[in-house]
Order: structure tokens, then sequence, then C-alpha cells
């Protein structure tokens, strides 16, 4: 007798096209092996959950956990995966040390946002040790209230990133050491009435070297392609040092300004060969602040010490790109009967009318209510006053509030044009980089600073040569001589780099391209340098700086 059929197994059989005994036979084989695939891809997920390296959970936000795998017992310190089976209470007082809170917090995201990315916590291990952990957590949509979640082991790079700041905290305590050191010497030399200009020489070459040696390290990391943590790390410290530097080397241009140990060296220069270079020095500065820098000059020539005008137009300048936040900027010159007027315009934030004379002031700036506001010390126009008291010009300023200034200085016009103009060389561009595979030789006598500088000119791709002195610079070289010399000006034992350079031009019977870099801003020693026909840049050397010059002179 026939056994009487289900009405349920009848119906799905129809509905997968099996209603009658002849159709399921004919299918048996295509079912087996569909349930074999099925089989074999659920083994292979499970093994990808058991020997996972990071840990893979899944959890009710109502219940608490339902599967985890190994790698996260382990992480945990808990002896297999069912030790970490916990209730929803358990997790909250034996796992998560935010406890409760934190756990609501995290359904309340799930709820609202279907997954919570790189989230990043803090987890209990089983011995009472805590690890850092960064999860991202799933929502299921089949099935309400059940998270899946990935976990990873970040412990050891929060170390890193802990280890990087107590670095940067250092360097910054460092960098605020010196500097209050130096005010304090300072202030001493002034009261004593001592020697200022041996005294400064001195004090500036010992503060700037250390100083140069991490400037020129940090510009080194800031080259290569760190996480963003650590480069953000790196910026900061960066921006420490550029603030120390710009206080050290304003406060000593103050005091040599004020006790007359500059003397205006003047000179026929034409107009090209003032604004040229720095054109070609703050175009990259404008365009990487989002500004448009045009520059207007002329066949015009003035008789002025280049050196210091320089520094108030650079001055002017660098004002204009830090506080103009859109828009554009000109330099330019304009005829004022037997002067010409060189003149900065900007179309920044503007300085209201009673408060334009203060700006000159020492340690002034406007509109900086926080210190994480500031730019700069406040020294840089009150330098600019006295550098025009000694070129007897006068400096004018007028500003409009929310459109913008304009700085300028009178300059004595001449009618007569110079010879020869230098600043032709400044506007021919070098093409491609000149720098990869040049041998270069560096010439100072801290074995930090040819550590730093060679690390830099290594990574720009330059073969680097080290040498303290003329004989370590023989033995290094091996008889090749080198395509440029960076020279320490003061070098052990009296020695100069100039007399370096002069020695190894005599050697080798050439003129070898020749750098030289020093923290001493004396008139005796720039004045050695010229008679050496060498570049000169200050210390801390500014490597975007050096770059441009190496260029240019192996270009």
């Amino acid at each position: 007798m026939a056994r009487p059929s289900d009405p349920r197994s009848d119906a799905l059989a129809g509905l997968l096209g099996l209603s009658n005994h002849t159709v399921r036979k004919s299918h048996y084989p295509e079912l087996a092996v569909r349930l074999e695939e099925l089989e074999a891809e659920r083994n292979r997920y499970k093994w990808l959950f058991e020997h996972a390296v990071h840990g893979i959970f899944q959890a009710s936000l109502e219940a608490g956990m339902r599967a985890a795998n190994p790698a996260l017992a382990r992480m945990l310190g808990y002896p297999d995966a069912p030790a970490l089976l916990l209730s929803r209470r358990d997790l909250a007082s034996l796992l998560f040390e935010g406890g409760e809170e934190e756990l609501l917090s995290i359904a309340q995201v799930l709820q609202r946002e279907q997954a919570l990315l790189g989230y990043e916590t803090r987890l209990r291990r089983r011995d009472g040790s805590h690890i850092d952990v960064v999860m991202n957590l799933l929502l299921r949509p089949d099935e309400q209230g059940v998270v899946e979640g990935f976990v990873a082991d970040i412990t050891e790079r929060k170390l890193a990133q802990q280890r990087l700041q107590q670095l940067n905290d250092q360097l910054e305590q460092r960098v605020a050491e010196r500097t209050n050191e130096l005010s304090e010497a300072r202030d001493a030399a002034q009261a004593a009435n001592l020697s200022k200009d041996k005294y400064l020489a001195a004090a500036s070459h010992d503060l700037l070297q250390p100083l140069n040696a991490a400037r020129l390290l940090i510009s080194t990391l800031r080259e290569r392609n760190l996480p963003g943590s650590e480069q953000q790390l790196v910026e900061r410290a960066h921006q420490a040092l550029e603030g120390a530097e710009e206080l050290l080397t304003d406060l000593l241009d103050i005091s040599r300004l004020d006790q007359a140990a500059i003397k205006p060296d003047l000179d026929l220069y034409s107009l090209d060969e003032v604004l040229t270079p720095l054109a070609s020095e703050f175009q990259p500065v404008a365009e990487a602040a989002g500004l448009h820098l045009r520059v207007r000059s002329g066949r015009l020539a003035v008789r002025t010490d280049l050196r210091l005008l320089n520094r108030i137009l650079r001055n002017f300048l660098s004002n204009a790109c830090r506080y103009t936040e859109h828009g554009r900027i000109l330099l330019g010159a304009r005829r004022c009967g037997e002067h010409l007027r060189l003149e900065v315009w900007d179309t920044g934030r503007g300085i209201a009318a009673d408060r334009l004379e203060s700006i000159f002031l020492e340690f002034n700036q406007l509109d900086v209510g926080r210190a994480a506001d500031r730019k700069g010390v406040g020294l840089g126009l009150a330098i600019v006053e006295r550098i025009a008291r000694i070129l007897d010009c006068q400096v004018r300023v007028r500003s409009w509030p929310g459109r913008g200034s304009v700085f300028s200085i009178d300059v004595p016009l001449s009618a007569q044009m110079p010879a020869a103009p230098a600043a032709v060389a400044y506007a021919q561009p070098v093409l491609g980089d000149p720098l990869p595979g040049r041998r270069l030789l560096v010439l100072d006598n801290e074995s930090s600073i040819q550590q730093s500088m060679a690390a830099l000119l290594h990574q720009w791709g330059c073969e680097v040569v080290t040498a303290a002195d003329l004989g370590e610079a023989l033995d290094g070289l091996e008889g090749h001589a080198p395509e440029l010399i960076l020279a320490d000006f003061h070098l052990d034992h009296g020695v100069t780099g100039c007399e370096v350079v002069r020695d190894l031009r005599a050697h080798f019977g050439q003129r070898i391209q020749a750098v030289m870099i020093t923290a001493d801003r004396s008139e005796q020693s720039r004045r050695a340098m010229q008679r050496l026909g060498a570049p000169l840049l200050n210390k801390p050397v500014k490597p975007g700086k050096l770059r441009a010059v190496l260029s240019q002179l192996l270009g």
C-alpha cells in the first residue's frame, strides 16, 4: 500500500522542480556535487577563521560573544576560543576598559551607521594587562543585533608613537633651553657692557651648530615616506626648530644692529639684481600658500647695500605670504623724485590705522590671541626699522583693514647703470635634477654636521666625502677632485674653510665650485668669503635653499 505523501515536501519538491520520482532521480548527482561544493566552501571559511593572524569574533549586542577565533584568544591571553564566549555583562566588566558605557556607545553607532571602522580602544587581557587594538565592526543585515568584528593589535605602534613623541618633546625642551640660555647671556652681556661682537659670534656658533645638525636630520626625515602619525610628529619637530631658528637669527641681528656692528657696503645695482633673486626665492613660497606673486621691474639702478636691502624686502615678502590667506602679492618699484620706492603689496587682512606704528616694536604681533596662532617672534619689522636707519632710507606702510597692505622703502636712485648685471644667473632655470651622481666634499669640524649633511645629500642622490680638515679631505678624495665643496667657515686650530678650499683648488689645479656655510655673521667673515667668490649660506641651513644653490652651481 502506498505511503501518503507529505504536502509540504511535495510543495518544496515542486518548487525545486523535483515533483516526481524520475526528476528527483535525474537531479541527485547534480545536487550531490552542489552540496560537496558548499561543504568545501564552508570548510575553507572555517580554516581561514581558525588560522587568521588577526582576531575575529561574532557577538550579539544583547547576549554577548557568540564565536571567536584562536588568534583573538591568544591576543587576550585566554587558553582557547571557547573561553572567550563571555556574556554581555562579562564583556563590559572583563574585556572593555570603558565598561558598559563604551559598549552602549558602540551599539549606538552600529545601529545608526551599520558599521564602525578604524575604532581604536584598549582591551583588558585575562592577566589584567592591557593592549591597544583597532577594530572594524559590521552589523549583520540578515540577523538583527549580531555584530561581526575584526581586531588588530596596535600596541607596538602606540609605543613607537609614544617614543617618538618623547623624543620630540625632549627636542623642543632642548631648543627652549638653548633659547633661554641665549636670552640670559644677551642680557648679561648688555648689562656688563662686554665685547658683544666676539661674544655673540661665539654664542651664535655654539647655539646654531646643534640646531643646524637637527634641522638637516629633520629635513631628511621629512623627505621620506613615513606613516601618517610619524610624519605629523616629524612636522611638529620641524616647526619647533624653525621657530627657534627664526628667534635666534633675529636676536643676533637685533644685537648687532643695536651695537652698530654692521656698516653699509654701498654699491651700484640694477633693479633686476635686486628683485630677480627675491622673485626666485618667494615664488614657490607664495604658490605653496595658494597665492599669486607678480614682480614688476624695469631698467633702473640704485645705490645701496644689496645684502641689507634684501633683508628688508625679504621681510616684507615673508610677512605678505604669512598674513595673506588668498589673493595676490606684488613686488614692484616706482620713481619718487631722486629715490626709487620699492613696494610689496598684498591682499591680506590689513592693519588698523591706530596700530600701524606699533608693528615696528620688538616682540610685537597684531591680532594674535593664542600662542598656537603666532607666526614668527615679532622681531622682523624691528630689524627692518634698524636696517633702514643704517641705510638712511625711509620705510613706509599703508593699510586698508580687510583689503590689504603695502610696505615700501625709498632707495637712492642712480642715473648710472652698473656695467654687468649679476642677476642674469638667477633667471636661468635649471633643467631636470642635476644632483644625483654628483661627487661632493663636506668640510666641517663637527662630526654631527658631517653626518647630518651626508644623510641629506645621500638622499638627494649625491656621492659624499666628509672631512674635518685638509688632510682628511685629501685622504678621502683619493686623488679625485670633488665637483663641489660644502665648507664650514670656522674649522679647528684657527683654520678657515676658505683657506682649505684654496688649498684644494691649488692641489687639483682647477677652480672647484664651493659653497661656504657659517654661523658667523661678521663683516670680516663675509668679506673673506666674497674674496673666495663662493655663495654664502648661514646656519642653520635651509634645505630648500641649499638644494637650489647646489642645483644652480652644478646645473
